[in-house]
């Protein structure tokens, strides 16, 4: 009877540990790159956090899927920028995982590109939409930015437009005057 129960004891003690193993890996992130974009998905927190390296447009960004949140932070600009985001119109946490295991998003659908006007209010409590976006936009101000209806005539300089590519999904436009800049 000594011996069945050490024995037990021998499972449990090794069969724990591989199934706790098992539960991460079922919610493990999901990193790779594609062209000058760094992207990490957390299919769990919903979350995929992506750093574009292009020299000319240099970003940060956050797609926070549980909240319908897109934040992106403008280098050039020395500011974030925080909007809601249509998850109809946006890639799924899908689509972005099967185009990081492939390293290739042209069979994808590309979604018309979105223009986005960025409002004269600055944010003030960051910490109400997460650490993350609030860690994203620390030292920088931050502003909401609206989505313009498709086919409405911007009231804005298109010289006060940055431009972001999500991957080749698409193509977003951040425009307007960022108070203090």
């Amino acid at each position: 009877m000594k011996h069945l129960t050490a024995s037990s004891i021998l499972v449990v003690f090794f069969l724990t540990p591989s199934l706790a193993l098992r539960n991460i890996s079922d919610s493990h992130p999901l990193d790779g790159s594609v062209g000058t974009q760094l992207i990490h998905i957390n299919a769990f927190r919903g979350m995929v956090s992506i750093r574009d390296n292009n020299v000319l447009s240099q970003w940060d960004g956050i797609l926070d899927y549980k909240n319908a949140l897109f934040v992106a932070k403008l280098f050039s600009m020395m500011a974030c920028v925080l909007a809601k985001m249509d998850q109809a119109i946006f890639p799924s946490l899908d689509d972005i995982s099967m185009a990081l295991r492939r390293q290739d998003s042209s069979h994808y659908p590309s979604t018309h590109g979105l223009t986005y006007t960025v409002s004269p209010s600055r944010i003030k409590n960051l910490a109400q939409y997460g650490i993350l976006i609030k860690d994203l936009c620390r030292d920088v101000p931050t502003y909401f930015a609206h989505q313009q209806k498709e086919g409405t005539a911007l009231a804005v300089d298109p010289n006060s437009c940055f431009a972001i590519q999500l991957l080749s999904f698409m193509g977003l436009s951040i425009c307007g005057e960022i108070p203090g800049l």
